[in-house]
This record gives C-alpha cells, structure tokens and sequence, in this order.
C-alpha cells in the first residue's frame, strides 16, 4: 500500500466489478495446459538444469550391473559403485554469471535527478536478486522478475524460476504476454504428517487469481482467491488497482530459451562416469583379470561369471587325470587412458557450453592481451546474446519503474533516454591496458581514456578528481610565482 501524490493514477486499471474467477472454459483450458507442461520435456530440462548446478546428477541413481544368467544384465551390490561428481556445469554456470554481472550495473541518463532516482531502485539488494536471477535463467532458458510492492510501500522485485512459469504467448516470437500460470509447491503441516499442496497462480490484466491443484482440477484457493496488484490510498479512498501490463518480465538466456544443461548434459555425464568407473576399477581385485578355466565345475558360464562376480571364487575338479586349474590373465589399468579422455570431455564441455579455461597452456607463457581474448572469445559471445535479451528485458522493467515515479509524483521519465551498462568482469593485462591509455592522449578525449583505464571505478568522480587536483596545482602555482614588484604572493 503507497499513497499517490498525483490526482489521477497513470496506466493502472481499476480491478472494481472484475470477475473473481475464470470462466469454466478458460479454467478448462488452464488445467489441460499444466498438465501437459508437467510432463513436457521443457520443463523437465529446467528441473534438469536447476538439479544438476545443486549437484544431484544422473550419477548418484546408477546401480552396478553384471551379466547374469542367460546373458542378460543383473544388477549387483556387493562390486564397488563409486558416484563421483566433478561438476563443470556449476562452474561453467558460475562463470557465466559473474563474466555479466561480476561488476554492478551502470546507468546512464542525462538527467542527473533521474539517475539518483534509479540508484535508489537498483540497489545492492536488486543487483543480488538480479544475479541470481540470471543464474536461473542459464539452468532453465529463461527466468521471470515480478515488480511489486512491499508491505511499507517499496517498490520491490522477486524472482520465478523457470520451472515454476507457463507463459501464454501472444506471438510466435514470444515477446508479448497474453497471460502466465504460476505452479509451486508449499508445505502443509498438521498434527499426523505433512502434505504438500500444489498452488497456482494466474497473472493477467485482471489481477491475481489463486487456485489449487488437486489432480488435474482446479479449486479456487479459500484463503484468498483474487487480489489488484497493489493497493492505493488518496484523499481516505481505498482502491485497488493494477498495472496496464502484465507484472512479470521474461528474462531469457537466448532467444530459443534453451537451457545451457541441454549442451552439455552428455559431456558431464560422461566426465563422471570415467571418474567412477576408474575408483571401481581400482578397488577391484580378482574381477581385474580373464580367468582360463580347467575342468570347471559347472556348465553355465553365465552362472560362472555371476558367482565370479558376486562370491570372488570358482570351484574346479579333476576329471580323468586332468587336475583342475583357474589361471588368470592380468588386465592393467591404464590410468593415462582415463586421463586423455577426461581431457577430452572437459575441453569438449568448455567448448559446447562457451566458456573458457582459465588454466589454458597459452595463458602460461605469454599472457598479452590477444591470448586473453582468444581465451574469452566462447563466453563473449554467449555474454553477448544474453546481454541483448536482458537490455530488451530492462525496458520493460523500465516501464514499470517509470510509471511508479509518475504515479507517486517522483517525475515523468517516461521518454528519458538511458543506457544500461553490462561491465564484464574479462582479465586484462593491466601493464599493456595503461600504456594503450598514456599512448592515446591527445587522439582521445580525457573521459573516454579515463573510462578504458583499468583502475578506474566511477568515470564521473574520477574527471572531478582530477580537475581538481589541476585546480589546486594551479592555485599552488598562483600563490608562489612573483608579481610585478618582485614581492613572492603569499598565501
């Protein structure tokens, strides 16, 4: 709730004499929508992408098979059965994230009021929750920012992952909303166990209407089925309203929406099994070795090697004079194969998934700057892709923040030009960055030179440094240099 200082409330509809629920085809049409989106493979790779940067890869639910009788596999708990995780997609995941927004955002306006004004929106606060809002939108494709207000008023921004939002689509091109469904799960307790309870939420023009899922049906959720978006208050008048768009702003990875597991899922599933597979192998004595049998004692080799397998021992007999025998031929575990191809899964992960190796042998000898760029070339251009879906994304945000300064008498900033800096956090040789600074003065301006150097944090107050320490050397200069009587001015 926020009192508006204007007589009149810009682009916000009043919610008065609006249905409370959807109409019985609509919710028809909501309920056989979820339940194919459930089971859909879009939103599996978005749990799939959220589960694996956790840690909870296919690898930890693998059992260890042997073959059993009649050749078929059996699966067998008594072999080791290493799960070994090495997680290059978190990392990868990590990287990506603090490449784009490793910096804070920049905000340029001519408008210096307005720029004040928007520091105060995007914060430090904003920026954490946008962060991670970007980490959501690499595991699922795309992620979701709702403006709202807080209890105290505050214009406020959560975020949705991916697999919590069914967007409904206006265009092929999925850049304008009709409507979005909202599914989550919350946690019910009473006095004999615990129950959890899907809920859904449905966003459009008209407001906020709330249901629960049971099965495949939709119940208008008691506890508060429908509310505005926020709540106003002027000249002791309560009103209800919302806003003219949707409050929910996608914000992709790419224009596709595909997550980045889907690159590289096969890659790091097979960088654990080879680490998995070597701790096995390691860890198993006898079943290391091709055994030549003499007179075994028994016919089914396939029992033979389940018995093998499972107790470490075979029983041989002498038939005919022949004395029964067991020799074994020693199989060596190679661990420079396991290496080569762990080698070549990791490479090949950096390379599907544009990211870089920090640890590259180019990097050893001559870091200059081309080496560094060549190492970065992958991520930049991902960066780049994600950078133009989030600027497109921001002016939508935008629009929503502008319309709240005008409607709480803040200012209309509505055609104020401003430019959203991404700073990419990208390792420079400093050295060679700093000599490019010194050998372009008096070919580039004192703002553009001061801008490209690397110790430089605020463009703005680092010109205002130093033209004021011109200015004082200047006064300093002034106050000891003679004047015309041959008299030293003295301060």
């Amino acid at each position: 709730m926020f009192n508006l200082v204007r007589k009149g409330v810009a682009k916000l509809n009043n919610i008065l004499n609006k249905p409370l629920i959807q109409s019985e085809r609509n919710l028809k049409y909501i309920e056989y929508e979820i339940y194919k989106w459930k089971a859909s493979s879009t939103r599996k790779e978005q749990l799939q992408g959220e589960r694996y940067y956790k840690g909870e890869h296919d690898i930890l639910r693998r059992k260890r098979t042997v073959i059993g009788e009649n050749g078929k596999l059996v699966e067998i708990d008594n072999l080791p059965n290493n799960k070994i995780v090495d997680n290059k997609y978190a990392n990868l995941v990590d990287q990506k994230v603090n490449y784009l927004l490793g910096k804070p955002l920049t905000f340029q306006t001519q408008d210096e009021v307005y720029d004040k004004l928007l520091k105060n929106i995007f914060n430090k606060k904003f920026l954490r929750t946008f962060k991670n809002l970007c980490e959501d939108s690499l595991n699922g494709g795309i992620s979701w920012l709702h403006p709202y207000y807080s209890e105290d008023g505050k214009l406020s921004f959560k975020r949705f992952p991916s697999y919590e939002i069914l967007p409904f689509w206006k265009d092929s091109e999925h850049t304008i909303i009709d409507f979005v469904v909202r599914l989550y799960e919350v946690k019910s307790c009473n006095e004999s166990n615990e129950k959890i309870i899907e809920k859904v939420e449905v966003y459009s023009k008209e407001g906020l209407k709330r249901y629960i899922l049971q099965g495949m049906t939709l119940i208008p959720d008691l506890e508060k089925p429908y509310s505005s978006y926020f709540v106003v208050e002027s000249n002791d008048i309560h009103k209800e309203l919302n806003w003219d768009k949707i409050p929910l702003i996608p914000f992709k990875y790419n224009n596709k929406e595909i997550p980045l597991i889907k690159r590289v899922k096969s890659l790091q599933d097979g960088i654990n099994i080879m680490l998995s597979d070597f701790e096995n192998n390691m860890q198993e004595d006898a079943r290391n070795t091709i055994l030549v049998l003499q007179n075994y004692d028994g016919q089914n080799l396939g029992e033979f090697r389940k018995n093998l397998a499972q107790y470490g021992a075979v029983k041989v007999r002498t038939v005919d004079g022949a004395i029964g025998d067991l020799k074994t031929l020693e199989i060596k575990i190679n661990s420079d194969n396991y290496k080569s191809i762990l080698e070549v899964f990791k490479k090949a992960l950096i390379e599907n998934g544009r990211g870089y190796d920090a640890k590259d042998d180019k990097m050893s000898g001559n870091p200059n700057q081309m080496n560094i760029q060549s190492m970065y070339s992958d991520i930049d251009l991902d960066a780049n892709g994600m950078e133009t879906e989030f600027q497109a994304s921001f002016e939508e945000l935008l629009w929503f923040v502008n319309m709240h300064l005008l409607n709480t008498g803040q200012g209309n900033y509505e055609n104020e030009e401003i430019q959203i800096i991404f700073n990419k956090d990208i390792l420079i040789n400093e050295t060679e960055s700093i000599n490019n600074c010194q050998n372009s003065v008096g070919l580039l301006s004192e703002e553009t030179i001061v801008s490209q150097h690397p110790w430089t944090v605020d463009v703005k107050k680092e010109i205002e440094k130093i033209k004021k320490e011109k200015d004082d050397s200047q006064q300093e200069y002034n106050n000891i240099i003679p004047n015309n009587s041959g008299v030293i001015n003295e301060t």
